[in-house]
């Protein structure tokens, strides 16, 4: 009688965490269905109260004419530039200092990485300015370098990483050593190719933070020849009006690559997550 009880509020308490997971899951999913809702609807139906979640007649032709209103193309390839240059780049300095904080000894090498780990109490907005002075006197406003160069390194990415290579066991770079194997070519045959979790999440952030980025690319860039997909978005908005439906459905297309992304990478995503907050 007991070991039924028990399987009863085993099961109760199964069904209770899942309903709740379910509640958790749809809150996040609710606001992407309104926006994909929204894409598909007239412009004067969005504001009809109540509230409309499913449109009378699906517009999909708001997709058309939100890609072909702007240059939205030059936009995907700028974007699509950035990310190729920044998210590689980005992982192979952030690697490189990570293990330098995790595995080389140094005179004032914790000190040093706790007044590194520092900065990230500083709010991004108030290096804006210093950084867009920086930029200028370069002469880089405008192009490519301006949009990439900034993000090529990541104090969390570097943290991150720290954190993974701390788990890795010290053994094997010991027999590499005792086999004659230099610092650098520990580092790239036996460190990195064991720490693909790792590179993958850092991967998958570098990418979103690249992609959606708005304010520095808005700030740097001038002409349409070098605007972003983020700041494409904006151009539905004027001082008078919002014009929702082309402004979700843009949203949509920029947003599937991030999903897209996120889907390849997801096992490995999931397991450095799981992995990079412990220490050996």
């Amino acid at each position: 009688m007991n070991d039924k009880n028990r399987k009863i509020k085993k099961m109760i308490s199964s069904v209770i965490t899942y309903a709740v997971l379910l509640f958790v899951a749809l809150t996040m999913l609710i606001p992407f269905l309104w926006m994909v809702s929204t894409s598909l609807m007239d412009k004067m139906e969005v504001f009809h109260f109540p509230p409309k979640f499913i449109p009378d007649q699906p517009k999909w032709s708001n997709y058309k004419n939100a890609l072909t209103l702007v240059p939205f193309g030059r936009y995907f390839l700028n974007s699509a530039i950035m990310v190729m240059i920044v998210v590689p780049i980005q992982l192979l300095f952030c690697s490189m200092a990570a293990y330098a904080f995790a595995r080389l000894s140094f005179p004032g090498r914790d000190i040093v990485f706790w007044i590194f780990l520092s900065t990230m109490m500083i709010p991004g907005i108030v290096t804006l300015i210093p950084s867009f002075l920086i930029v200028k006197s370069l002469n880089w406003i405008d192009t490519y370098w301006a949009l990439t160069v900034p993000s090529f390194f990541s104090v969390w990415g570097t943290f991150l990483l720290r954190q993974f290579f701390l788990t890795l066991p010290k053994n094997l770079e010991d027999a590499a050593r005792i086999d004659g194997a230099s610092e650098l070519m520990i580092f790239w045959r036996i460190v990195l190719p064991l720490s693909k979790p790792a590179l993958a999440t850092l991967g998958i952030f570098a990418f979103m933070s690249t992609w959606k980025a708005f304010m520095w690319p808005l700030l740097v860039t001038r002409t349409e020849k070098m605007r972003t997909v983020e700041v494409g978005i904006a151009y539905f908005k004027t001082m008078f009006e919002v014009n929702w439906p082309y402004q979700m459905a843009a949203a949509v297309v920029v947003m599937l690559p991030i999903i897209v992304m996120f889907l390849i990478a997801q096992k490995y995503f999931v397991e450095g997550i799981a992995l990079t907050g412990m220490k050996e």
